[in-house]
């Protein structure tokens, strides 16, 4: 029996591409997929910034969080997050308040401090190396604005000024807990590919948090994977097929290789790296996930979990999100 507390349920989309595909079929995907979200009652869809990723469509956050917001009507949607250091915390605050006057009471703004990219992009967006250190202050500059209470003398977000838009610090070391802890925000760790200070995370943040105009007790928001299917053995291809998407990847650009030499590199150890960093996995029927989420939720005592659907095709994609619903409201 369910229930009568369910389990908060929310998606991450990367917005991928698939082998083949285009970009414009991901963000077409990403419509669908928040659609569908919708209508399974999950709280919220948030989209990552990723830069020079040949497979991820979502660089462009706030354009995506628009193009998706007009064709749904009441499911939340943010970034998951948007890496601050990469832009002036003028220009987000404008960008997320627009949104916020599109979308009225539907937008969140996760925030990380990862430059989402490599060195070389890095450097192609005009990121300081110094960036990372001035996070902490980036995010008072941004919640300034949104106060009213603009740090910088005759400077305000138009639109942004005064907007109510929650704020959340993403992570995946106790430098994120550490902060969202001291400013008062809730606090998402991405233990969907790096799993390994999750629960020590979760230890400092809830321990040393301090109440905030925003938020008065500690709000824990936990990442995993998910491949929810009709069958345990469908379930398992989409894990394996997973393996393979991330061993290709391995490869030198621009080198094709076949599916027999990835799952032979899959059994060299390139299957146990991708194992390990996505180690917290659901994957199979509804019951299995349905457990899996239960567990997952009590290990992490987590408020909300986000899930993140790998599938190799949209129409599986969309099962998975039908199925983990179905679950979570057996769970």
């Amino acid at each position: 029996m369910a229930d009568s507390n369910p389990l908060k349920l929310s998606i991450l989309d990367l917005a991928p591409i698939v082998r083949g595909g285009t970009a414009r079929e991901a963000i077409a995907a990403s419509v669908a997929l928040a659609q569908r979200a919708e209508r399974h009652r999950f709280e919220r869809v948030w989209y990552a910034e990723h830069h020079n990723m040949e497979a991820i469509a979502s660089s462009a956050t706030s354009v995506l969080i628009a193009h998706v917001g007009a064709q749904t009507s009441t499911i939340r949607l943010g970034a998951g997050g948007i890496m601050l250091p990469n832009h002036a915390p003028l220009v987000i605050a404008e960008q997320f308040g627009t949104l916020e006057a599109m979308y009225p009471g539907r937008i969140d703004l996760g925030l990380g401090r990862a430059p989402g990219s490599d060195q070389a992009t890095m450097r192609a967006l005009r990121r300081r190396p110094t960036a990372a250190d001035e996070f902490p202050q980036d995010i008072k500059e941004l919640q300034g604005y949104f106060a009213d209470q603009t740090l910088i003398a005759g400077i305000n977000a138009v639109p942004g000024r005064g907007a109510d838009i929650p704020l959340y610090i993403l992570g995946s070391s106790l430098f994120g807990a550490q902060l969202a802890a001291v400013l008062g925000l809730p606090y998402a760790f991405a233990s969907h590919f790096a799993p390994q200070a999750l629960l020590q995370a979760l230890e400092v943040y809830r321990t040393t948090f301090t109440p905030s105009q925003q938020l008065d007790s500690p709000y824990v928001m936990a990442a995993l994977n998910v491949m929810a299917a009709d069958s345990e053995e469908e379930a398992e291809e989409m894990v394996q097929e997973a393996r393979r998407t991330f061993t290709r990847r391995l490869v030198k650009p621009g080198q094709e290789i076949d599916d027999d030499t990835l799952d032979e590199l899959i059994h060299r150890g390139a299957g146990a790296q991708y194992d390990q960093m996505f180690h917290y996995r659901a994957a199979g029927t509804q019951d299995t996930v349905s457990a899996y989420l239960r567990e997952f939720q009590q290990l992490t005592g987590a408020d909300e979990l986000i899930t993140a659907h790998q599938a190799p095709t949209l129409e599986a994609r969309l099962r998975s999100v039908e199925i983990t619903a179905a679950a979570r409201d057996a769970a």
